[in-house]
């Protein structure tokens, strides 16, 4: 799944999750791949079920191409 990197950080600002928004700003490519950049989302706590669930509830809205 790929998603937009300023998306996943509106959203987690949006959340309140502002440590991990500015980590995410930090490491992350512009355009993330869950499956290629699955360790990188590990590492700063967020992990391919969460954002999952996140799309389930329409938070990342329709950025994400599969």
């Amino acid at each position: 799944m790929k998603l937009d990197k300023q998306e996943l950080v509106r959203v987690l600002r949006t959340e309140g999750d502002n440590d991990t928004a500015d980590e995410a700003e930090r490491s992350l490519p512009d355009e993330i791949d869950t499956d290629r950049d699955g360790d990188a989302l590990d590492s700063i706590g967020l992990d391919r079920t969460q954002l999952l669930a996140k799309l389930a509830g329409g938070g990342l809205g329709g950025t994400v191409a599969p």
